[in-house]
């Protein structure tokens, strides 16, 4: 009797997340509907240790793209694997879509909510870009001169805030839904997810604000799917992508949905789990 081979799903999480966060949301539901599906911590995240002289929640983006290749090549060595495809959801979408650039074995990606422009001088104001270097690269020097690290809440929510708190500080139009993952009483924040913090080591805008995926665009030739809330505040992160890709992409606007929803919210889950699974059996 021949063995049952399966499409397997390298996933590729959202910042600042473990895996046990949106992965754990889209594993199930990708192997309900018959895939085998591959969660992980990237170095320095979660139950995955950093490296000597380095320090916990640090996601590098150069060491994403290494981290993922290492599990295509995980992905290849199993029996049953036939065919190895890529979904990103949020930070992900720019993690998969430039490590897909490179690594053919990747045979068709999707991006959900993806932050695929991630390089932020494109869609934002340059000035709030150059003084998140400013303090990025003053945290760096404070790494290297103590050898400690220099924890910093990046999008200003630490895991002690209320809502209220957060909400009545945060600039960003959708901090409300973001507290309602991500927050202290958030249905995926610090008390519901041990090996989670909202905190991340100091130096992280050096290198989140490099992205290959946006200005790679055009030399990706795997099929490409994009979903995304047209009314999200980040829907540029996914429109500036796609006008930029070559390969004929396969896209799915919705204006129903925001960006956090397609992390937990039952309703576009299963919209975009639905997509994803027709898309990577077509």
């Amino acid at each position: 009797m021949k063995a049952k081979k399966y499409k397997a799903i390298v996933g590729a999480s959202p910042f600042p997340q473990v895996k046990e966060q949106v992965l754990a949301t889209y594993g199930p539901e990708m192997a309900k509907r018959g895939f085998v599906f591959l969660g992980f911590d990237y170095l320095g995240m979660g139950d995955s240790p950093s490296l000597p002289g380095e320090f916990k929640q640090s996601r590098y983006m150069f060491r994403l793209l290494e981290n993922t290749w290492d599990a295509v090549s995980y992905l290849g060595t199993l029996p049953y694997v036939e065919e190895i495809l890529g979904l990103g959801i949020c930070q992900g979408g720019s993690i998969i879509s430039s490590a897909a650039v490179t690594d053919h074995r990747i045979k068709k990606i999707a991006t959900v909510s993806g932050m695929m422009a991630a390089d932020a001088f494109q869609w934002t104001d340059k000035n709030i870009v150059n003084q998140m270097i400013a303090t990025a690269n003053a945290s760096t020097q404070k790494i290297y001169e103590t050898g400690e690290p220099d924890f910093t809440a990046p999008f200003g929510l630490n895991d002690e805030q209320s809502k209220e708190e957060y909400t009545a500080l945060s600039p960003f139009p959708e901090a409300g839904d973001s507290y309602d993952y991500y927050g202290r009483d958030g249905v995926k924040g610090p008390k519901a997810v041990a090996n989670f913090t909202n905190l991340h080591i100091g130096d992280q805008a050096m290198q989140s604000l490099f992205s290959l995926c946006e200005h790679y665009a055009d030399k990706i030739v795997q099929p490409t799917l994009v979903i995304y809330g047209t009314n999200a505040s980040t829907a540029i992160c996914s429109t500036a992508f796609i006008d930029k890709l070559t390969n004929d992409p396969t896209v799915s606007g919705l204006p129903e949905f925001g960006h956090v929803d397609f992390y937990y919210k039952p309703e576009a889950v299963k919209v975009s789990a639905d997509a994803v699974a027709e898309f990577f059996n077509q």
